[in-house]
């Protein structure tokens, strides 16, 4: 594995998935799909079937990148149209910092799964309420540091939609990467070093900025 497989891989929503699936095919509907999304998931999955979901086509993605996506579909999410996206289709769906910027993504979440096999997973990766208490920093430290928030979303309240609507919530609560953690120290330093200011999603896991819930579709 290249240095950067190797950091992407540890990434909260890969280590998941690499449980689940190892090195095997699977099919992934990754909801957010900007910042390069497809290059990473690749880059670690190489047999994965990669579908991206975003607002705009162009959030941080180069022409290399569409190259890795099998198909592609930009669309507001609030509006709840999915119907260009195929009926249960999928093994994995990723929703990683998507829903705390939409008023209605209970209503989301629920409108998606039924894109997922009997037997898929779910990653849903979000700022968590203590989020609201963090000081603010450039980055993102504390929840209102980002005006595009909307809405606070907590694991119990995902849990129960999940559990509701024929998924099994297999692990759920606050985002404590020990490889993030171990990470931080560097991270300073090179921010000190190059003259950058420090970046608040620096800090997220050991402040507990980010909470998940990882659920398995009956």
């Amino acid at each position: 594995m290249n240095v950067k497989a190797f950091s992407s891989s540890f990434i909260n929503k890969f280590i998941y998935l690499k449980r689940a699936f190892g090195n095997k095919p699977f099919r992934l509907l990754d909801i957010g799909a900007g910042n390069h999304s497809a290059t990473k998931a690749k880059t670690v999955f190489k047999n994965c079937e990669y579908h991206g979901v975003d607002r705009e086509k162009d959030y941080n993605n180069t022409g290399d990148d569409f190259k890795q996506m099998d198909a592609f579909y930009e669309m507001d999410l609030t509006r709840l149209d999915f119907s260009s996206i195929p009926n249960n289709y999928f093994d994995a769906l990723l929703m990683v910092h998507v829903i705390e910027h939409l008023y209605n993504g209970d209503e989301v979440i629920k409108s998606l799964l039924s894109k997922l096999k009997s037997g898929s997973y779910i990653y849903i990766e979000y700022p968590g309420q203590k989020s609201t208490r963090l000081p603010s920093m450039p980055g993102t430290l504390n929840f209102k540091d980002d005006d595009t928030h909307v809405r606070v979303y907590s694991v119990k309240e995902l849990s129960a939609l999940l559990e509701t609507n024929g998924c099994k919530v297999l692990k759920g609560g606050v985002r404590r990467n020990i490889w993030f953690m171990m990470a931080m120290p560097f991270k300073i330093i090179k921010c000190w070093v190059t003259g950058k200011k420090l970046q608040g999603n620096i800090f997220w896991d050991v402040l507990g900025f980010a909470e998940y819930v990882w659920a398995r579709k009956n």
